[in-house]
């Protein structure tokens, strides 16, 4: 969080809002927001897809007309594609041309082709838009005596999260203006 606030503080400053004509200029901000999607994502499958034709997928063989069902979930948290695959870790996007927009299919939370998310692209300024301003107009702190490890982050499947025994962090202005 203190690495986005700087990045916030550098680009934005602190007398102003950030905007989304900001959002390209935020490289850390991005990166954030990919970690965050590729660890927490809000369905754990995709709409199932047919295939159109014969084909074969590292090594499995689909017959034209199958329906497929991607697990989103599993190719987040591949060993084979990411590098401790469950630990929050932003640099592994540093220098990466990987993408949102399901161009990258080790990276695919709005899902891809025809059935991808047809608000994708309004989605992903939003949630950039409202990361951005509540890290940059907030500073975030946990309940005193609470520790980063006492936080619940157990998922459960499905299209809702839900957290039972979650405790609420406690936000101070950062602005003054």
């Amino acid at each position: 969080m203190k690495k986005l606030q700087k990045e916030l503080e550098a680009v934005i400053g602190l007398d102003k809002m950030v905007e989304e004509s900001d959002l390209d200029n935020l490289e850390y901000l991005n990166m954030v927001i990919k970690e965050a999607l590729r660890l927490h994502l809000v369905a754990t499958l995709l709409i199932p897809h047919a295939s159109m034709e014969d084909c074969v997928v590292d090594g499995f063989y689909i017959p034209k007309a199958s329906h497929v069902i991607v697990n989103i979930w599993a190719i987040g948290r591949d060993q084979k594609v990411w590098n401790e695959a469950e630990k929050f870790q932003l640099e592994r996007f540093l220098g990466s041309d990987i993408d949102l927009r399901g161009r990258s299919f080790q990276l695919i939370p709005f899902g891809f082709g025809r059935r991808g998310c047809p608000r994708l692209q309004l989605g992903l300024v939003i949630v950039r838009l409202l990361v951005a301003q509540l890290v940059h107009c907030f500073h975030w702190e946990l309940p005193i005596g609470m520790m980063p490890s006492d936080l619940n982050m157990d998922e459960y499947f499905g299209l809702v999260t839900t957290r039972a025994e979650h405790l609420m962090a406690i936000p101070t202005y950062r602005l003054h203006k």
